[in-house]
Protein backbone atom coordinates (compact mmCIF):
# COMPACT_ATOMS: atom_id res chain seq x y z
CA UNK A 1 0.00 0.00 0.00
CA UNK A 2 3.07 2.28 0.92
CA UNK A 3 4.30 1.58 -2.64
CA UNK A 4 1.44 2.64 -4.20
CA UNK A 5 0.93 5.72 -2.87
CA UNK A 6 4.37 6.75 -3.49
CA UNK A 7 4.74 9.05 -6.46
CA UNK A 8 7.46 8.12 -9.32
CA UNK A 9 10.09 10.53 -8.19
CA UNK A 10 10.59 9.29 -4.26
CA UNK A 11 10.47 6.24 -5.29
CA UNK A 12 13.63 6.69 -7.61
CA UNK A 13 15.40 8.93 -5.03
CA UNK A 14 14.74 6.12 -2.40
CA UNK A 15 16.47 3.95 -4.84
CA UNK A 16 19.53 5.80 -5.28
CA UNK A 17 19.86 6.63 -1.63
CA UNK A 18 19.87 3.05 -0.95
CA UNK A 19 22.66 2.19 -3.21
CA UNK A 20 24.82 5.13 -2.39
CA UNK A 21 24.50 3.59 0.69
CA UNK A 22 25.41 0.33 0.15
CA UNK A 23 28.18 1.75 -1.65
CA UNK A 24 29.46 3.73 1.63
CA UNK A 25 29.06 0.60 3.73
CA UNK A 26 31.31 -1.51 0.88
CA UNK A 27 34.01 0.67 1.32
CA UNK A 28 33.72 1.40 4.58
CA UNK A 29 34.01 -2.40 4.63
CA UNK A 30 37.13 -2.64 2.26
CA UNK A 31 38.79 0.48 4.69
CA UNK A 32 38.20 -1.75 7.77
CA UNK A 33 39.65 -4.92 6.44
CA UNK A 34 42.87 -2.68 5.02
CA UNK A 35 43.04 -1.27 8.67
CA UNK A 36 42.71 -4.97 10.62
CA UNK A 37 45.26 -5.93 8.15
CA UNK A 38 48.06 -2.99 9.01
CA UNK A 39 47.44 -3.52 12.29
CA UNK A 40 47.36 -7.74 13.01
CA UNK A 41 50.52 -8.88 15.18
CA UNK A 42 52.56 -11.13 13.16
CA UNK A 43 52.00 -15.01 13.69
CA UNK A 44 55.91 -15.14 15.19
CA UNK A 45 53.94 -12.83 17.83
CA UNK A 46 51.72 -15.90 19.51
CA UNK A 47 54.33 -17.29 21.86
CA UNK A 48 55.45 -13.86 23.29
CA UNK A 49 51.46 -13.46 24.30
CA UNK A 50 51.81 -17.18 25.61
CA UNK A 51 54.83 -16.34 27.89
CA UNK A 52 52.86 -13.18 28.75
CA UNK A 53 50.13 -14.79 30.03
CA UNK A 54 52.30 -18.03 31.58
CA UNK A 55 54.09 -14.94 32.98
CA UNK A 56 50.90 -13.35 34.36
CA UNK A 57 49.39 -16.80 36.13
CA UNK A 58 52.93 -17.14 37.50
CA UNK A 59 52.56 -14.19 39.12
CA UNK A 60 48.94 -14.14 40.40
CA UNK A 61 49.92 -17.69 41.75
CA UNK A 62 53.04 -16.20 43.99
CA UNK A 63 51.05 -13.37 45.22
CA UNK A 64 48.12 -15.67 46.21
CA UNK A 65 50.47 -18.27 47.66
CA UNK A 66 52.28 -15.74 49.91
CA UNK A 67 48.64 -14.68 51.17
CA UNK A 68 47.40 -17.84 52.08
CA UNK A 69 50.88 -18.81 53.54
CA UNK A 70 50.55 -15.44 55.90
CA UNK A 71 47.45 -16.66 57.17
CA UNK A 72 48.27 -20.33 57.26
CA UNK A 73 51.52 -19.47 59.65
CA UNK A 74 49.95 -16.64 61.76
CA UNK A 75 46.73 -19.16 62.72
CA UNK A 76 49.18 -22.05 63.02
CA UNK A 77 51.58 -19.72 65.68
CA UNK A 78 47.90 -19.23 67.42
CA UNK A 79 47.05 -22.48 67.59
CA UNK A 80 50.87 -23.63 68.91
CA UNK A 81 49.81 -20.60 71.35
CA UNK A 82 46.52 -21.65 72.41
CA UNK A 83 47.57 -24.96 73.47
CA UNK A 84 51.15 -24.09 75.20
CA UNK A 85 49.27 -21.61 77.32
CA UNK A 86 45.77 -22.47 77.60
CA UNK A 87 44.44 -19.26 76.01
CA UNK A 88 41.84 -20.19 73.44
CA UNK A 89 40.78 -18.93 71.11
CA UNK A 90 42.72 -15.76 71.78
CA UNK A 91 46.11 -16.75 70.57
CA UNK A 92 44.61 -18.10 67.49
CA UNK A 93 42.00 -14.95 66.56
CA UNK A 94 45.30 -12.51 67.26
CA UNK A 95 48.02 -14.17 65.15
CA UNK A 96 45.33 -15.09 62.28
CA UNK A 97 44.84 -11.47 62.13
CA UNK A 98 48.73 -11.26 62.31
CA UNK A 99 49.28 -13.25 59.96
CA UNK A 100 46.80 -11.87 57.34
CA UNK A 101 48.24 -8.42 57.93
CA UNK A 102 51.49 -9.97 57.49
CA UNK A 103 50.10 -11.68 54.28
CA UNK A 104 49.12 -8.56 52.73
CA UNK A 105 52.08 -7.05 53.43
CA UNK A 106 54.35 -9.29 51.73
CA UNK A 107 51.79 -9.26 48.79
CA UNK A 108 52.24 -5.28 48.60
CA UNK A 109 55.99 -5.53 48.53
CA UNK A 110 56.67 -8.42 45.91
CA UNK A 111 53.41 -6.00 43.67
CA UNK A 112 55.92 -3.37 43.94
CA UNK A 113 53.59 -1.07 46.16
CA UNK A 114 55.52 -0.86 48.86
CA UNK A 115 59.19 -1.12 48.92
CA UNK A 116 60.80 -3.92 51.03
CA UNK A 117 63.06 -3.45 54.04
CA UNK A 118 67.69 -3.75 52.82
CA UNK A 119 70.01 -4.54 55.24
CA UNK A 120 71.65 -1.17 53.49
CA UNK A 121 68.82 1.29 55.22
CA UNK A 122 69.72 0.04 58.67
CA UNK A 123 67.34 1.08 61.30
CA UNK A 124 64.83 3.15 60.78
CA UNK A 125 65.64 6.78 62.25
CA UNK A 126 63.32 8.30 64.93
CA UNK A 127 61.14 10.99 63.68
CA UNK A 128 62.44 14.28 65.05
CA UNK A 129 59.77 16.93 65.70
CA UNK A 130 58.81 19.52 68.09
CA UNK A 131 57.77 18.91 71.16
CA UNK A 132 53.72 20.94 71.87
CA UNK A 133 54.41 24.16 72.42
CA UNK A 134 57.96 24.51 71.39
CA UNK A 135 58.79 26.43 67.85
CA UNK A 136 61.00 24.58 65.59
CA UNK A 137 62.83 27.88 64.55
CA UNK A 138 64.69 29.51 67.17
CA UNK A 139 64.24 33.04 68.43
CA UNK A 140 66.53 35.64 68.89
CA UNK A 141 66.39 38.01 72.17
Amino acid sequence: MSDGTREHGKRDKAHTDEAALSARLQRLGEGLSIAREREAPPPEDAGGDRATTASGYARGFRLSSELVGGVLVGAGVGWLIDRLLGISPWGFIVFLLLGFVAGVLNVMRSAGVVPGPTLRDGPPAPASSPRAGEDSEEEDE
